[in-house]
Protein backbone atom coordinates (compact mmCIF):
# COMPACT_ATOMS: atom_id res chain seq x y z
CA UNK A 1 0.00 0.00 0.00
CA UNK A 2 1.08 3.82 -0.38
CA UNK A 3 3.18 5.50 1.83
CA UNK A 4 3.29 9.04 1.37
CA UNK A 5 6.41 10.80 2.77
CA UNK A 6 5.15 15.02 3.02
CA UNK A 7 7.26 17.60 1.85
CA UNK A 8 6.15 20.74 4.03
CA UNK A 9 7.82 23.94 3.28
CA UNK A 10 6.60 26.38 5.92
CA UNK A 11 7.98 29.61 7.61
CA UNK A 12 5.08 30.71 10.13
CA UNK A 13 2.64 29.11 12.34
CA UNK A 14 4.36 26.72 14.51
CA UNK A 15 1.36 25.50 16.39
CA UNK A 16 -0.64 25.09 13.15
CA UNK A 17 2.58 22.94 11.53
CA UNK A 18 2.73 20.71 14.78
CA UNK A 19 -1.12 19.94 14.42
CA UNK A 20 -0.52 19.34 10.71
CA UNK A 21 2.15 16.97 11.10
CA UNK A 22 0.54 15.13 14.03
CA UNK A 23 -2.56 14.68 11.80
CA UNK A 24 -0.94 13.89 8.19
CA UNK A 25 1.69 11.43 10.28
CA UNK A 26 -0.73 9.52 12.76
CA UNK A 27 -1.94 7.38 9.97
CA UNK A 28 1.60 5.74 9.31
CA UNK A 29 2.48 8.53 6.78
CA UNK A 30 5.53 10.40 7.09
CA UNK A 31 6.74 13.97 6.74
CA UNK A 32 10.07 15.95 6.50
CA UNK A 33 9.82 19.75 7.04
CA UNK A 34 11.68 22.77 5.91
CA UNK A 35 11.33 25.68 8.41
CA UNK A 36 12.33 29.04 6.38
CA UNK A 37 15.75 30.04 8.38
CA UNK A 38 14.24 33.77 7.92
CA UNK A 39 11.83 32.97 9.97
CA UNK A 40 11.90 33.02 13.81
CA UNK A 41 13.91 30.78 15.29
CA UNK A 42 12.59 30.42 18.84
CA UNK A 43 9.42 29.25 16.45
CA UNK A 44 11.87 26.49 14.78
CA UNK A 45 12.96 25.24 18.37
CA UNK A 46 9.24 24.76 19.08
CA UNK A 47 8.17 22.80 16.04
CA UNK A 48 11.40 20.38 17.05
CA UNK A 49 10.55 20.22 20.36
CA UNK A 50 7.44 18.82 19.68
CA UNK A 51 8.19 16.66 17.40
CA UNK A 52 10.80 15.11 18.58
CA UNK A 53 9.63 11.90 19.78
CA UNK A 54 7.79 11.70 16.31
CA UNK A 55 9.59 8.79 14.41
CA UNK A 56 7.56 9.52 11.24
CA UNK A 57 8.94 13.53 11.11
CA UNK A 58 12.12 14.28 10.14
CA UNK A 59 13.81 17.79 9.07
CA UNK A 60 15.73 19.03 6.36
CA UNK A 61 19.33 18.83 7.42
CA UNK A 62 20.28 22.00 6.24
CA UNK A 63 18.05 25.29 6.23
CA UNK A 64 17.58 28.04 3.75
CA UNK A 65 16.52 31.40 3.78
CA UNK A 66 13.60 31.13 1.33
CA UNK A 67 12.43 34.28 -1.11
CA UNK A 68 9.50 34.57 -3.30
CA UNK A 69 10.92 33.78 -7.30
CA UNK A 70 14.27 32.45 -5.50
CA UNK A 71 16.05 29.10 -6.37
CA UNK A 72 16.03 29.13 -2.47
CA UNK A 73 12.74 27.34 -2.59
CA UNK A 74 13.50 24.68 -4.69
CA UNK A 75 16.97 23.86 -2.58
CA UNK A 76 14.86 23.97 0.78
CA UNK A 77 12.40 21.57 -1.08
CA UNK A 78 15.47 19.22 -2.66
CA UNK A 79 16.84 19.09 1.17
CA UNK A 80 13.86 18.82 2.42
CA UNK A 81 13.24 15.43 0.01
CA UNK A 82 16.90 14.24 0.44
CA UNK A 83 16.05 14.15 4.40
CA UNK A 84 12.87 11.88 3.18
CA UNK A 85 15.02 9.74 1.27
CA UNK A 86 17.01 8.78 4.28
CA UNK A 87 15.29 8.37 6.90
CA UNK A 88 11.77 6.99 5.34
CA UNK A 89 13.04 4.09 3.00
CA UNK A 90 9.18 2.84 2.85
CA UNK A 91 8.18 5.70 1.79
CA UNK A 92 6.43 5.58 -1.85
CA UNK A 93 5.26 8.78 -2.94
CA UNK A 94 6.45 12.12 -2.30
CA UNK A 95 3.68 14.51 -2.01
CA UNK A 96 4.51 18.30 -1.45
CA UNK A 97 2.14 20.67 0.64
CA UNK A 98 2.77 24.10 2.27
CA UNK A 99 1.64 25.37 6.06
CA UNK A 100 -1.88 25.90 5.01
CA UNK A 101 -2.78 23.43 2.86
CA UNK A 102 -5.20 20.08 3.92
CA UNK A 103 -6.34 16.96 3.08
CA UNK A 104 -10.10 16.48 1.73
CA UNK A 105 -10.40 12.97 2.09
CA UNK A 106 -9.51 10.48 3.84
CA UNK A 107 -5.80 9.04 4.11
CA UNK A 108 -7.79 5.60 3.40
CA UNK A 109 -9.12 7.32 -0.25
CA UNK A 110 -5.72 8.86 -0.55
CA UNK A 111 -3.24 5.58 -0.16
CA UNK A 112 -6.34 3.41 -2.75
CA UNK A 113 -6.08 6.44 -5.09
CA UNK A 114 -2.27 6.12 -5.52
CA UNK A 115 -1.97 2.51 -5.35
CA UNK A 116 -4.66 2.73 -8.86
CA UNK A 117 -2.64 4.97 -10.40
CA UNK A 118 1.08 4.13 -10.60
CA UNK A 119 2.12 7.85 -12.61
CA UNK A 120 3.69 10.46 -11.29
CA UNK A 121 1.27 13.69 -10.72
CA UNK A 122 2.76 17.53 -11.80
CA UNK A 123 1.51 20.22 -14.03
CA UNK A 124 4.28 20.52 -16.84
CA UNK A 125 3.17 22.54 -20.17
CA UNK A 126 5.61 23.69 -22.05
CA UNK A 127 7.34 26.92 -20.69
CA UNK A 128 7.12 28.71 -24.59
CA UNK A 129 3.95 27.42 -26.18
CA UNK A 130 1.52 26.89 -23.16
CA UNK A 131 0.64 30.70 -22.41
CA UNK A 132 0.83 29.18 -18.51
CA UNK A 133 2.37 32.85 -18.12
CA UNK A 134 -0.48 35.64 -18.35
CA UNK A 135 1.57 38.94 -16.81
CA UNK A 136 5.07 39.90 -16.47
CA UNK A 137 8.34 38.62 -18.13
CA UNK A 138 8.32 35.28 -19.65
CA UNK A 139 11.22 33.91 -21.88
CA UNK A 140 13.36 37.15 -19.81
CA UNK A 141 13.17 34.36 -16.57
CA UNK A 142 15.35 31.82 -18.60
CA UNK A 143 17.64 33.82 -21.02
CA UNK A 144 18.74 36.18 -18.38
CA UNK A 145 20.75 35.79 -15.37
CA UNK A 146 18.87 36.39 -11.62
CA UNK A 147 20.77 37.39 -8.61
CA UNK A 148 17.87 39.32 -7.29
CA UNK A 149 14.85 38.85 -5.84
CA UNK A 150 12.13 41.44 -7.71
CA UNK A 151 9.88 41.47 -4.38
CA UNK A 152 12.59 43.14 -2.59
CA UNK A 153 14.86 44.84 -5.17
CA UNK A 154 12.40 45.67 -7.97
CA UNK A 155 14.46 48.94 -9.59
CA UNK A 156 17.54 47.11 -9.80
CA UNK A 157 16.37 43.38 -10.47
CA UNK A 158 14.78 45.72 -13.62
CA UNK A 159 17.55 47.80 -14.30
CA UNK A 160 20.18 44.22 -14.06
CA UNK A 161 17.59 43.19 -16.70
CA UNK A 162 18.39 46.20 -18.57
CA UNK A 163 21.99 45.70 -18.41
CA UNK A 164 21.94 42.58 -20.02
CA UNK A 165 19.59 42.83 -22.83
CA UNK A 166 21.65 45.82 -23.75
CA UNK A 167 25.25 44.37 -23.54
CA UNK A 168 24.16 41.10 -25.51
CA UNK A 169 24.54 38.68 -22.36
CA UNK A 170 21.96 36.39 -23.43
CA UNK A 171 22.49 32.72 -22.59
CA UNK A 172 21.12 29.50 -23.96
CA UNK A 173 18.76 26.47 -22.70
CA UNK A 174 20.88 23.82 -21.75
CA UNK A 175 20.09 21.82 -25.44
CA UNK A 176 18.58 18.54 -24.35
CA UNK A 177 16.22 19.71 -22.19
CA UNK A 178 12.94 21.49 -22.93
CA UNK A 179 11.73 23.96 -20.53
CA UNK A 180 8.17 23.30 -18.53
CA UNK A 181 6.22 25.08 -16.29
CA UNK A 182 3.16 24.65 -13.72
CA UNK A 183 1.88 24.39 -10.27
CA UNK A 184 4.79 23.74 -7.72
CA UNK A 185 2.21 21.39 -5.68
CA UNK A 186 3.16 17.87 -7.00
CA UNK A 187 3.46 14.33 -5.88
CA UNK A 188 6.10 11.97 -7.21
CA UNK A 189 6.99 8.22 -6.93
CA UNK A 190 9.70 7.33 -4.89
CA UNK A 191 11.76 6.60 -8.09
CA UNK A 192 11.07 9.62 -9.78
CA UNK A 193 12.29 11.35 -7.10
CA UNK A 194 15.74 9.00 -6.73
CA UNK A 195 16.12 9.78 -10.46
CA UNK A 196 15.62 13.94 -9.75
CA UNK A 197 18.53 13.53 -6.51
CA UNK A 198 20.83 11.66 -9.13
CA UNK A 199 20.27 14.07 -11.65
CA UNK A 200 21.20 16.72 -9.78
CA UNK A 201 24.42 15.36 -8.55
CA UNK A 202 25.20 14.35 -12.63
CA UNK A 203 24.36 17.34 -14.39
CA UNK A 204 26.23 20.26 -12.81
CA UNK A 205 25.52 22.71 -16.17
CA UNK A 206 21.59 22.33 -15.62
CA UNK A 207 21.75 22.90 -12.03
CA UNK A 208 23.83 26.10 -12.49
CA UNK A 209 21.13 27.36 -14.96
CA UNK A 210 18.36 27.13 -12.86
CA UNK A 211 20.11 28.10 -9.82
CA UNK A 212 19.86 31.67 -12.15
CA UNK A 213 16.15 31.84 -13.59
CA UNK A 214 13.38 33.77 -12.31
CA UNK A 215 10.35 31.31 -10.03
CA UNK A 216 12.49 28.22 -10.87
CA UNK A 217 9.84 26.43 -8.40
CA UNK A 218 7.87 26.76 -11.42
CA UNK A 219 10.08 25.16 -13.76
CA UNK A 220 12.83 23.10 -12.15
CA UNK A 221 10.86 19.97 -11.26
CA UNK A 222 8.99 20.67 -13.94
CA UNK A 223 11.19 20.18 -16.48
CA UNK A 224 13.09 17.30 -14.70
CA UNK A 225 9.76 14.76 -14.59
CA UNK A 226 9.40 15.52 -18.09
CA UNK A 227 12.86 14.72 -18.82
CA UNK A 228 13.32 11.87 -17.02
CA UNK A 229 9.68 9.87 -17.03
CA UNK A 230 7.74 8.44 -20.11
CA UNK A 231 5.29 10.82 -20.85
CA UNK A 232 2.67 7.78 -20.33
CA UNK A 233 3.11 7.86 -16.64
CA UNK A 234 2.83 11.60 -16.07
CA UNK A 235 -0.46 12.71 -15.07
CA UNK A 236 -0.62 16.50 -16.29
CA UNK A 237 -2.38 17.87 -13.11
CA UNK A 238 -2.16 18.41 -9.71
CA UNK A 239 -3.61 16.56 -6.70
CA UNK A 240 -4.00 19.75 -4.68
CA UNK A 241 -6.83 22.10 -5.41
CA UNK A 242 -6.29 25.80 -5.44
CA UNK A 243 -7.89 28.93 -7.75
CA UNK A 244 -6.73 31.86 -8.35
CA UNK A 245 -8.32 35.17 -8.37
CA UNK A 246 -8.90 37.87 -11.44
CA UNK A 247 -6.15 39.35 -9.11
CA UNK A 248 -3.71 36.56 -9.38
CA UNK A 249 -4.06 35.78 -5.53
CA UNK A 250 -5.06 32.49 -4.30
CA UNK A 251 -8.64 31.99 -2.78
CA UNK A 252 -8.97 31.44 0.99
CA UNK A 253 -11.31 28.62 1.76
CA UNK A 254 -13.18 29.15 5.16
CA UNK A 255 -15.68 27.13 6.93
CA UNK A 256 -18.59 27.20 4.87
CA UNK A 257 -16.25 25.45 2.32
CA UNK A 258 -16.58 21.69 4.03
CA UNK A 259 -18.69 19.82 1.59
CA UNK A 260 -17.38 21.61 -1.49
CA UNK A 261 -13.74 20.46 -0.84
CA UNK A 262 -15.24 16.87 -0.46
CA UNK A 263 -16.14 16.86 -3.88
CA UNK A 264 -13.14 18.18 -5.41
CA UNK A 265 -11.30 15.33 -7.71
CA UNK A 266 -8.27 16.24 -5.29
CA UNK A 267 -6.40 14.51 -2.23
CA UNK A 268 -5.58 18.55 -0.83
CA UNK A 269 -6.76 21.88 -0.89
CA UNK A 270 -4.37 25.33 -0.54
CA UNK A 271 -5.51 27.48 0.85
CA UNK A 272 -7.20 27.15 4.48
CA UNK A 273 -7.80 29.85 5.94
CA UNK A 274 -5.75 30.53 9.54
CA UNK A 275 -9.30 31.44 11.02
CA UNK A 276 -11.45 28.35 9.86
CA UNK A 277 -10.96 26.55 12.65
CA UNK A 278 -13.95 24.17 12.15
CA UNK A 279 -13.19 23.11 8.79
CA UNK A 280 -9.68 22.71 10.00
CA UNK A 281 -11.15 20.18 12.68
CA UNK A 282 -13.57 18.53 10.49
CA UNK A 283 -10.41 18.03 7.40
CA UNK A 284 -8.62 16.21 10.41
CA UNK A 285 -11.14 14.09 11.94
CA UNK A 286 -12.28 13.02 7.90
CA UNK A 287 -8.39 12.08 7.20
CA UNK A 288 -8.05 9.84 9.68
CA UNK A 289 -11.90 8.09 9.39
CA UNK A 290 -12.06 4.90 7.56
CA UNK A 291 -14.62 3.79 4.97
CA UNK A 292 -15.88 7.13 3.76
CA UNK A 293 -17.42 7.27 0.51
CA UNK A 294 -16.80 10.53 -1.61
CA UNK A 295 -19.33 11.83 -4.44
CA UNK A 296 -16.30 13.52 -7.02
CA UNK A 297 -18.44 16.50 -8.76
CA UNK A 298 -15.82 18.64 -9.45
CA UNK A 299 -17.52 21.36 -9.71
CA UNK A 300 -15.34 23.84 -7.60
CA UNK A 301 -13.71 25.98 -10.16
CA UNK A 302 -16.63 26.44 -12.44
CA UNK A 303 -19.15 27.35 -9.53
CA UNK A 304 -16.22 30.06 -8.33
CA UNK A 305 -16.01 31.62 -12.39
CA UNK A 306 -20.24 31.98 -11.65
CA UNK A 307 -20.03 33.38 -8.45
CA UNK A 308 -17.55 35.94 -9.17
CA UNK A 309 -17.62 36.34 -13.26
CA UNK A 310 -20.86 38.74 -13.09
CA UNK A 311 -18.39 41.57 -12.91
CA UNK A 312 -18.90 44.95 -11.85
CA UNK A 313 -21.88 46.10 -13.34
CA UNK A 314 -21.72 48.11 -15.97
CA UNK A 315 -17.61 47.69 -16.32
CA UNK A 316 -16.73 44.83 -17.50
CA UNK A 317 -17.24 45.61 -21.17
CA UNK A 318 -16.93 49.31 -22.74
CA UNK A 319 -17.67 50.15 -25.98
CA UNK A 320 -14.51 50.03 -28.25
CA UNK A 321 -13.30 52.81 -30.08
CA UNK A 322 -14.24 51.25 -33.61
CA UNK A 323 -17.65 51.16 -32.62
CA UNK A 324 -18.18 54.59 -31.22
CA UNK A 325 -18.68 56.09 -34.32
CA UNK A 326 -20.23 52.75 -36.86
CA UNK A 327 -23.94 52.26 -36.91
CA UNK A 328 -26.00 49.16 -38.10
CA UNK A 329 -28.02 51.58 -40.89
CA UNK A 330 -30.69 54.14 -40.17
CA UNK A 331 -33.42 52.91 -42.00
CA UNK A 332 -32.82 49.28 -40.38
CA UNK A 333 -34.51 47.46 -37.55
CA UNK A 334 -32.70 44.86 -35.22
CA UNK A 335 -35.38 42.68 -33.88
CA UNK A 336 -34.01 41.45 -30.19
CA UNK A 337 -35.59 38.26 -28.41
CA UNK A 338 -34.12 37.92 -24.53
CA UNK A 339 -34.77 34.58 -22.99
CA UNK A 340 -33.13 32.52 -20.41
CA UNK A 341 -34.62 29.17 -21.96
CA UNK A 342 -33.02 29.52 -25.16
CA UNK A 343 -34.98 26.22 -26.76
CA UNK A 344 -38.14 28.73 -25.95
CA UNK A 345 -36.50 31.33 -28.17
CA UNK A 346 -35.65 29.00 -30.42
CA UNK A 347 -38.95 27.66 -30.89
CA UNK A 348 -40.76 30.94 -31.32
CA UNK A 349 -37.75 32.05 -33.80
CA UNK A 350 -38.94 28.61 -35.82
CA UNK A 351 -42.72 29.55 -36.01
CA UNK A 352 -41.50 33.31 -36.77
CA UNK A 353 -39.89 31.98 -40.38
CA UNK A 354 -42.64 29.72 -40.77
CA UNK A 355 -45.32 33.01 -40.56
CA UNK A 356 -42.66 35.29 -42.17
CA UNK A 357 -40.36 36.19 -44.23
CA UNK A 358 -37.61 38.36 -41.31
CA UNK A 359 -34.48 36.77 -41.11
CA UNK A 360 -34.00 35.33 -37.62
CA UNK A 361 -30.61 34.08 -36.06
CA UNK A 362 -30.50 32.17 -32.58
CA UNK A 363 -28.02 32.89 -29.78
CA UNK A 364 -24.82 34.18 -32.43
CA UNK A 365 -23.18 35.78 -29.45
CA UNK A 366 -23.80 32.49 -26.81
CA UNK A 367 -23.50 29.35 -28.85
CA UNK A 368 -20.18 28.67 -31.06
CA UNK A 369 -22.24 26.73 -33.38
CA UNK A 370 -24.61 29.03 -34.19
CA UNK A 371 -25.05 28.19 -38.27
CA UNK A 372 -23.75 31.69 -40.29
CA UNK A 373 -22.34 32.55 -43.65
CA UNK A 374 -18.47 33.09 -43.94
CA UNK A 375 -17.92 36.75 -42.77
CA UNK A 376 -14.34 36.49 -43.56
CA UNK A 377 -13.31 35.54 -40.12
CA UNK A 378 -15.16 38.11 -38.24
CA UNK A 379 -17.93 34.98 -37.42
CA UNK A 380 -15.04 32.49 -36.23
CA UNK A 381 -15.51 32.61 -32.83
CA UNK A 382 -17.90 34.06 -29.97
CA UNK A 383 -14.70 36.52 -28.89
CA UNK A 384 -14.58 38.10 -32.29
CA UNK A 385 -18.40 38.02 -32.35
CA UNK A 386 -18.45 40.03 -29.58
CA UNK A 387 -15.73 42.71 -29.81
CA UNK A 388 -16.91 43.37 -33.85
CA UNK A 389 -20.45 43.14 -32.92
CA UNK A 390 -21.81 46.27 -35.00
CA UNK A 391 -19.56 45.47 -37.55
CA UNK A 392 -20.92 41.86 -37.18
CA UNK A 393 -24.25 42.77 -37.24
CA UNK A 394 -24.03 45.16 -40.63
CA UNK A 395 -22.51 42.70 -42.44
CA UNK A 396 -25.56 40.23 -41.87
CA UNK A 397 -28.16 42.57 -43.16
CA UNK A 398 -26.20 43.06 -46.11
CA UNK A 399 -25.56 39.48 -46.37
CA UNK A 400 -28.69 38.89 -46.14
CA UNK A 401 -30.26 42.22 -48.20
CA UNK A 402 -32.52 43.13 -45.62
CA UNK A 403 -33.33 46.25 -43.19
CA UNK A 404 -35.48 43.64 -40.17
CA UNK A 405 -33.21 40.71 -38.63
CA UNK A 406 -34.04 39.23 -35.64
CA UNK A 407 -31.31 37.51 -33.01
CA UNK A 408 -31.67 36.01 -29.45
CA UNK A 409 -29.23 36.91 -26.54
CA UNK A 410 -29.25 35.75 -23.23
CA UNK A 411 -30.27 37.67 -20.23
CA UNK A 412 -26.32 38.45 -19.32
CA UNK A 413 -25.91 40.04 -22.60
CA UNK A 414 -27.16 43.46 -21.09
CA UNK A 415 -24.08 45.29 -22.89
CA UNK A 416 -24.72 43.76 -25.71
CA UNK A 417 -28.34 45.27 -25.69
CA UNK A 418 -27.31 48.18 -24.72
CA UNK A 419 -25.09 48.67 -27.16
CA UNK A 420 -27.33 47.93 -30.27
CA UNK A 421 -30.13 49.98 -28.79
CA UNK A 422 -27.96 53.04 -28.34
CA UNK A 423 -27.20 53.10 -32.45
CA UNK A 424 -29.14 55.15 -34.57
CA UNK A 425 -30.74 52.14 -36.40
CA UNK A 426 -34.10 50.96 -34.47
CA UNK A 427 -34.31 48.39 -32.02
CA UNK A 428 -37.01 46.61 -30.59
CA UNK A 429 -36.66 44.19 -27.85
CA UNK A 430 -39.37 41.20 -26.76
CA UNK A 431 -38.35 39.59 -23.63
CA UNK A 432 -39.62 35.92 -22.75
CA UNK A 433 -41.12 35.43 -19.08
CA UNK A 434 -40.42 31.92 -18.04
CA UNK A 435 -41.12 30.18 -14.95
CA UNK A 436 -38.13 28.29 -13.59
CA UNK A 437 -39.11 25.50 -11.63
CA UNK A 438 -36.28 23.55 -9.17
CA UNK A 439 -35.66 20.53 -11.64
CA UNK A 440 -35.15 22.69 -14.78
CA UNK A 441 -32.43 25.18 -12.71
CA UNK A 442 -31.27 22.01 -11.58
CA UNK A 443 -30.90 20.83 -14.90
CA UNK A 444 -29.54 24.31 -16.30
CA UNK A 445 -27.05 23.57 -12.74
CA UNK A 446 -25.82 20.56 -14.69
CA UNK A 447 -26.11 21.29 -18.36
CA UNK A 448 -23.36 24.38 -17.51
CA UNK A 449 -21.19 22.45 -15.30
CA UNK A 450 -22.11 24.18 -11.41
CA UNK A 451 -22.99 20.76 -10.50
CA UNK A 452 -23.12 17.01 -11.56
CA UNK A 453 -25.30 13.74 -11.47
CA UNK A 454 -23.37 13.26 -8.29
CA UNK A 455 -23.67 16.39 -6.79
CA UNK A 456 -24.67 15.96 -2.98
CA UNK A 457 -28.46 16.82 -2.79
CA UNK A 458 -27.86 19.63 -0.23
CA UNK A 459 -25.31 20.92 -2.60
CA UNK A 460 -27.74 21.33 -5.35
CA UNK A 461 -30.65 22.48 -2.74
CA UNK A 462 -28.00 25.02 -1.60
CA UNK A 463 -27.34 26.15 -5.40
CA UNK A 464 -30.46 26.70 -6.64
CA UNK A 465 -30.94 30.00 -5.12
CA UNK A 466 -28.39 31.31 -6.00
CA UNK A 467 -29.28 30.56 -9.84
CA UNK A 468 -32.67 31.87 -9.21
CA UNK A 469 -31.71 35.06 -7.71
CA UNK A 470 -29.40 35.61 -10.30
CA UNK A 471 -31.65 34.73 -13.14
CA UNK A 472 -33.60 37.53 -11.35
CA UNK A 473 -30.59 39.65 -10.75
CA UNK A 474 -30.16 40.01 -15.04
CA UNK A 475 -33.77 39.95 -15.78
CA UNK A 476 -33.99 43.40 -13.22
CA UNK A 477 -31.04 44.87 -14.70
CA UNK A 478 -32.74 44.72 -18.52
CA UNK A 479 -36.34 46.49 -17.14
CA UNK A 480 -33.69 49.26 -14.88
CA UNK A 481 -32.30 50.17 -18.08
CA UNK A 482 -35.08 51.24 -18.99
CA UNK A 483 -34.83 50.74 -22.89
CA UNK A 484 -37.33 51.83 -25.98
CA UNK A 485 -39.47 49.48 -27.55
CA UNK A 486 -39.35 46.77 -24.59
CA UNK A 487 -41.98 44.48 -25.18
CA UNK A 488 -42.73 41.04 -22.96
CA UNK A 489 -43.89 37.73 -23.78
CA UNK A 490 -44.70 36.06 -20.66
CA UNK A 491 -46.13 32.17 -19.67
CA UNK A 492 -48.48 33.22 -17.64
CA UNK A 493 -50.47 35.57 -20.07
CA UNK A 494 -53.27 34.53 -22.32
CA UNK A 495 -52.84 33.89 -25.92
CA UNK A 496 -54.65 37.31 -26.67
CA UNK A 497 -52.12 39.17 -24.36
CA UNK A 498 -48.88 37.49 -25.80
CA UNK A 499 -50.26 37.91 -29.32
CA UNK A 500 -50.28 41.53 -28.69
CA UNK A 501 -46.97 41.99 -27.89
CA UNK A 502 -46.01 40.13 -30.43
CA UNK A 503 -47.55 42.21 -32.85
CA UNK A 504 -46.05 45.12 -31.52
CA UNK A 505 -42.44 43.74 -31.91
CA UNK A 506 -42.88 42.23 -35.11
CA UNK A 507 -45.14 45.12 -36.65
CA UNK A 508 -47.44 42.30 -38.04
CA UNK A 509 -51.31 41.87 -38.58
CA UNK A 510 -52.90 40.72 -34.88
CA UNK A 511 -54.17 37.78 -36.59
CA UNK A 512 -50.79 36.80 -37.34
CA UNK A 513 -49.28 37.41 -34.07
CA UNK A 514 -52.43 35.26 -32.60
CA UNK A 515 -51.37 32.03 -34.67
CA UNK A 516 -47.69 32.48 -33.47
CA UNK A 517 -48.52 33.22 -29.80
CA UNK A 518 -50.82 29.99 -29.57
CA UNK A 519 -47.71 27.75 -31.04
CA UNK A 520 -48.17 24.56 -29.45
CA UNK A 521 -45.80 23.32 -26.53
CA UNK A 522 -43.72 26.90 -26.71
CA UNK A 523 -43.32 27.06 -23.05
CA UNK A 524 -42.52 23.21 -22.09
CA UNK A 525 -39.08 21.94 -20.80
Amino acid sequence: MATIAFILLCHKDPDAIIAQAERLTKVGDCMSIHFDANANPADYQKIRAALADNPNVTFARRRMKCGWGEWSLVQATLNAVEAALEVFPRATHFFMVSGDCMAIKSAEYAHDFLDRHDCDFIESVDFFDSGWIKTGIKEERLIYRHFLNERKHKAWFYRSLDWQRRLGLRRAIPEDIQVQIGSQWWCLRRQTVEQIVDFTQTRRDVMRFFRTTWIPDETFFQTLVRHLVPETEIENRTLTFLMFTDYGMPVTFYNDHYDLLLTQDFLFARKISPEAHALKRRLGQLFAAEGVQFDISNEGRSLYGFLTGRGRIGRRFSTRFWETESTLGRDRELLIIVCKKWHVAKRLVARIRQMTDITAIEYLFHEEGTPLPDLGGIQSNIGKRTRHRRALMRMLFEYYETNRLIVCLDPDGLDLIEDFAADRSVTRLLEIECRFSDPYLEGHAKRVGLASDSTPRDGIERLLPTIRNDITFETDRIRDAELANHYRLREGDTTAQNAIALSQFLAIPLEVAQDMAATEHLFVD
